[in-house]
């Protein structure tokens, strides 16, 4: 997983921007298990930017821990979009992060509530306390899915950090 500046992960990208900005991430994670994590905690100095994490495999520790909409789980079940941005927000919130990931879907070997292997959502929630979500649609076996999950939160996380200073640089350059 390289990142943006061919050098280093697309963690260490990630982090680097956020100890630039002085800022911190959450993860909560499903299907990824803790992989989110962990690609956090990888580069060196992680502790700078990277607060803690929540592994939500149970649907009840989604509701109960992470404030995920029972009605919405009952409904919808725990692969979906705005489970996802939820979760990253109730770990935003519950750590005191400035940034919250999120992860949920279905990594196989077998569907579930009706969803397919492959079905992946995951978000991110920032400072303004709105969540993005991206839907993926992955092939392969469990492994692969699970990373290539993991790739996709940490690109959506980049890609929200690189949007937010554009739109502070916009505000602070002639938007008053």
């Amino acid at each position: 997983m390289n990142g943006a500046n061919g050098g280093g992960t697309l963690a260490a990208d990630v982090l680097a921007r956020l100890v630039d900005r002085g800022e911190t991430v959450a993860v909560a994670e499903s299907l990824t298990g803790g992989l989110v994590a962990a690609e956090l905690t990888t580069p060196p100095g992680a502790s700078k930017a990277f607060v803690g994490s929540v592994t939500a495999y149970a649907t009840g520790v989604k509701q109960d821990l992470l404030a995920v909409d029972g009605a919405l789980l009952a409904e919808r079940g725990a692969v979906d979009p705005v489970v996802a941005g939820q979760m990253a927000a109730g770990v935003r919130r519950l750590l005191g992060a400035d940034w919250g990931v999120g992860t949920t879907g279905v990594a196989g070997p077998d569907s579930q509530d009706g969803k397919p292997v492959g079905r992946v959502y995951v978000a991110v929630a920032g400072p303004s306390g709105a969540a993005r979500a991206r839907e993926l649609g992955l092939d392969g076996d469990r492994a692969g899915i699970r990373s290539r999950s993991v790739e996709a939160a940490l690109e959506l996380l980049l890609g929200e950090l690189i949007e937010n200073v554009r739109a502070q640089d916009t505000e602070q350059s002639g938007g008053n």
